[in-house]
């Protein structure tokens, strides 16, 4: 996978790039990452790629020219690329798009900076725009890393173990079970007790099931989503009943649908 970020601030995304997971990948040659500096395409004294809103208001815009020679720059090098805005009012990013992504070799990602970007370049030269949240950050360098990580987790040879990408929150729709290591208790609270007896069996239902109430407690738009099967449903039904029992038996009110 190749990938050009179009950022303001290279250096950021460049130290980001050294460590953990995305450090290896590069290392390992499965990931390229490169940087294009819409400033390095502007000739005045002060370097100016952004200016004030038609129509007034506060906040600066990232002008439309050199943010297109630094795309044109960027497409010399990944002519197939996807082009890709990193913006709030973008497609909120999703497991399903970032395995997407991960079907491609070549990515532009355009990091957004100030108030936004001129429009005309958008519709000239985005494919997509994309969001990590309803938040509003200074700039779409974060968000740029962001997908990157994503991405790259899923491209074969990323990490130790393939079955890690596979395992995880949001791949099959739910959130991921809880995990526990060494030691076996820890101030008081141990592990529990299906986690240590070998059945192999027994710890994939306790896990799916796991995964499945969690994902009803925290996210229960993502079970609207998704149609269960019997199995999941029977596994979901046996949870919240261990839960109202739980509940009811410390003295509170028992466990009611949608409740966190």
């Amino acid at each position: 996978m190749k990938i050009v970020v179009i950022t303001l601030f290279p250096e950021l995304v460049g130290q980001a790039l050294q460590y953990g997971v995305l450090g290896r990948a590069i290392e390992r040659g499965v990931l390229a990452v490169d940087t294009v500096n819409p400033r390095d395409f502007v000739t005045d004294v002060h370097k100016t790629v952004d200016d004030r809103p038609y129509g007034g208001g506060p906040g600066m815009v990232l002008k439309a020219e050199p943010l297109r020679l630094a795309m044109q720059d960027a497409m010399g090098r990944l002519p197939a690329a996807r082009r890709i805005l990193l913006a709030a009012d973008g497609e909120p990013v999703r497991q399903r798009k970032v395995a997407e992504l991960a079907q491609g070799s070549e990515l532009i990602l355009v990091a957004g900076r100030y108030e936004g970007v001129d429009e005309r370049f958008v519709e000239a030269y985005i494919d997509e725009s994309l969001s990590v949240g309803d938040v509003v950050l200074s700039g779409g360098e974060l968000p740029a890393l962001m997908v990157i990580d994503a991405v790259a987790r899923l491209l074969p040879g990323t990490l130790g173990d393939a079955e890690s990408a596979v395992q995880e929150s949001f791949t099959d729709g739910l959130l991921d079970w809880p995990h526990y290591t060494r030691p076996e208790a820890w101030e008081g609270r141990p592990v529990p007790p299906v986690l240590l007896g070998g059945n192999h069996a027994a710890i994939d239902r306790w896990r799916r099931q796991q995964a499945l109430g969690r994902t009803w407690r925290r996210r229960p738009d993502l079970l609207a989503q998704r149609e269960l099967s019997k199995q999941e449903r029977k596994l979901l039904d046996e949870y919240l009943a261990e839960q109202d029992a739980t509940r009811t038996g410390a003295g509170t009110q028992p466990l009611r649908e949608g409740e966190t």
